[in-house]
């Protein structure tokens, strides 16, 4: 009965969000559509996800994002899982900016490598405006290269976005996190709604927007499905959904917490999926502590991006060659 409700809700809005991009009003997710699909038997769940996933992508195909650290460190929010806010002993010191030479270096190496985007992330609640200035040379440099650029940098405000596109950025990530009831469980220095008007300013000045979540932060499966909603409903949705699994580090409030159950992760990237066909949904941090088996059914279950080299902001990430090798069992290929 749970599988024959759950596919008349998928037939009732795929539609209207399959071509989200191209409308203005989309039929939008309720939570309970979102949790009644998290509760379907795991195979039933799977092949809505993989179906939906063939008719939008090449199954095949995965895209590839490095991630590197330009300014790392000493952030005044209170971020429970981020070993960069400045309250917590995490043992991860404060570094100035990187210089345009340096990460114009990095972004070199990730192309030779076979990334397609460069994503650039600062530990700042929001850029000033020499921050700005600073960061759209940077952009420039690294937009020349060919590569797509994505940078998270906190909360904008107006006109900063508008700069950073001048400059040739492609995609701003700034993540809701997690569903907004569970949200100050997390985090109490900005609210919900500063996210949300971050985002607006992205979209306003015409920048893709890079925009998910982390789960395993000590959730219930109704708030993944809230956080989903959230991201489905936004108008038009993420061009870019990163789905993170908690990496829990010593000294942080989420040290500690139990982790998830690996079939509860892949099950929230099936969803991230299905209501969000079009977009690229990305396997992000956490992948050092999955097995080659627990990627795999994340890419079965519609994930095809992923964070490439062995280092994220400042936490660990499964080498290159151990990614290559991993691609090479499953038949998959870089685009």
């Amino acid at each position: 009965m749970i599988q024959s409700n759950t596919k008349s809700i998928v037939s009732e809005t795929e539609k209207a969000n399959g071509d989200q991009h191209d409308r203005c009003h989309v039929t939008p997710w309720r939570i309970a559509q979102i949790q009644a699909l998290m509760d379907l038997p795991f195979t039933d769940l799977m092949h809505q996800a993989q179906t939906i996933h063939c008719q939008y992508h090449d199954a095949s195909a995965i895209q590839l994002s490095t991630l590197i650290s330009v300014k790392t460190g000493g952030c005044p929010e209170d971020c429970g899982y981020c070993p960069q806010a400045a309250r917590y002993h995490t043992g991860v010191d404060s570094q100035d900016m990187l210089s345009p030479d340096t990460v114009v270096t990095a972004a070199q190496a990730a192309k030779a490598e076979g990334a397609t985007r460069f994503c650039m992330g600062a530990a700042w609640r929001g850029p000033k405006q020499r921050d700005i200035d600073r960061m759209t040379e940077i952009i420039g440099a690294v937009k020349a290269l060919g590569l797509e650029t994505c940078a998270t940098l906190g909360m904008l405000r107006p006109g900063q976005a508008e700069q950073l596109k001048q400059a040739g950025l492609d995609y701003y990530n700034h993540n809701l996190d997690t569903s907004p009831e569970f949200y100050g469980e997390v985090i109490t220095t900005r609210d919900y709604q500063d996210r949300l008007d971050t985002l607006e300013e992205v979209r306003r000045a015409g920048i893709n927007v890079c925009c998910g979540g982390i789960v395993g932060m000590g959730e219930s499966r109704l708030a993944r499905a809230g956080l989903i909603a959230q991201l489905a409903n936004l108008d038009p949705y993420p061009e870019s959904v990163p789905i993170n699994y908690l990496v829990q580090v010593e000294g942080t409030p989420l040290y500690g917490t139990e982790a998830l159950d690996s079939f509860e992760f892949v099950r929230t990237i099936a969803v991230a999926r299905i209501t969000m066909p079009k977009a690229m949904v990305r396997l992000s941090a956490g992948r050092r502590q999955m097995s080659e088996a627990v990627q795999a059914l994340c890419f079965l279950a519609g994930a095809n991006s992923i964070f490439y080299g062995d280092k994220l902001l400042t936490t660990g990430n499964p080498e290159t060659d151990n990614d290559k090798a991993l691609f090479q069992k499953l038949g998959l290929r870089a685009l």
